[in-house]
């Protein structure tokens, strides 16, 4: 299930529960973390101008023509703008992600300092299937969890879904090629925050690439997954998707609506970044 162990049961409100300030509470948001992070800057993809061709005109004598060569896009590459060290950059970090989007809820992250670092440390968790520590809380959704039934009928209440929609909506709407682009941008800064992390010679966008992957495979579901109470939490009956990673239970607290945004702009974005997820 989401990783529930982190959450007790609010016995004043029936099938409710409060979610503890802990860590793991804030596992809902492991998307916003790869998105919002890298998120921001200016222009678009490099294409090169393709002209459309002007027929020639061909009489009886003229030889064949060649076909012109495709002409294929130029790599994506980052702003070539002078970087400030690591822990002088939540400013150019606020700047850029600003000029893409407007949304509440990445300004809610943007409010919160250390920005790459906080990138870097969350999809690394992400990466190794593990929810979030204490680097999100700024995106804690207010309401409450709540489920419906009792006994074997006891399943999310889809309305918990809707808590998510603002989150789900601000990842939607972010630009998939100024998201690449600024993370091309920022690269020599995250792998400055990396290797503060202990890995000096790691190659951050294989971390990135695994951390796509965990979200994307996570499953859509059709439906309000059934649940078992424990003692103080609860977890999902389908031993199936109880088998999946801390990571992927969390992001499926989001809802079905929510996931498939957040998954839509994770594919946009891995295909520019020329990563590859699901090997």
């Amino acid at each position: 299930m989401y990783n529930l162990n982190d959450v007790e049961l609010d016995r004043n409100l029936e099938q409710s529960f409060e979610p503890e300030p802990t860590p793991n509470r804030i596992g809902w948001v492991i998307a916003v973390g790869i998105v919002l992070a890298i998120a921001g800057g200016i222009g678009y993809f490099y294409l090169s101008n393709r002209t459309p061709a002007t027929p020639e005109k061909i009489t009886a004598a003229a030889p064949p023509t060649t076909p012109p060569a495709t002409t294929q896009p130029k790599a994506l590459v980052g702003e070539n703008i002078a970087l400030p060290p690591l822990a002088e950059t939540d400013s150019i970090v606020r700047e850029l992600v600003g000029q893409l989007s407007s949304h509440p809820t990445i300004g809610s992250w943007l409010a919160t300092k250390g920005l790459i670092s906080n990138f870097a440390v969350v999809t690394l968790n992400i990466a190794e299937g593990q929810a979030p520590t204490t680097h999100l809380r700024a995106l804690t959704p207010k309401a409450r969890f709540r489920t419906t039934g009792s006994g074997s009928e006891l399943a999310v209440d889809p309305k918990s879904y809707d808590r998510y929609n603002g989150f789900g909506d601000a990842v939607g709407g972010l630009d998939a090629t100024g998201t690449a682009r600024l993370y091309l941008t920022l690269k020599p800064r995250i792998l400055d925050a990396y290797r503060d992390l202990g890995y000096p010679d790691g190659d951050f966008d294989r971390v990135l690439e695994r951390a796509f992957g965990q979200l994307l495979k996570a499953p859509v579901l059709d439906s309000a997954p059934p649940l078992r109470q424990k003692t103080l939490s609860f977890a999902f009956a389908d031993p199936r998707i109880e088998s999946l990673s801390a990571a992927q239970k969390q992001f499926l607290r989001m809802g079905p609506r929510n996931v498939q945004t957040v998954q839509s702009k994770l594919r946009e974005i891995a295909a520019l970044l020329e990563l590859h997820p699901g090997s």
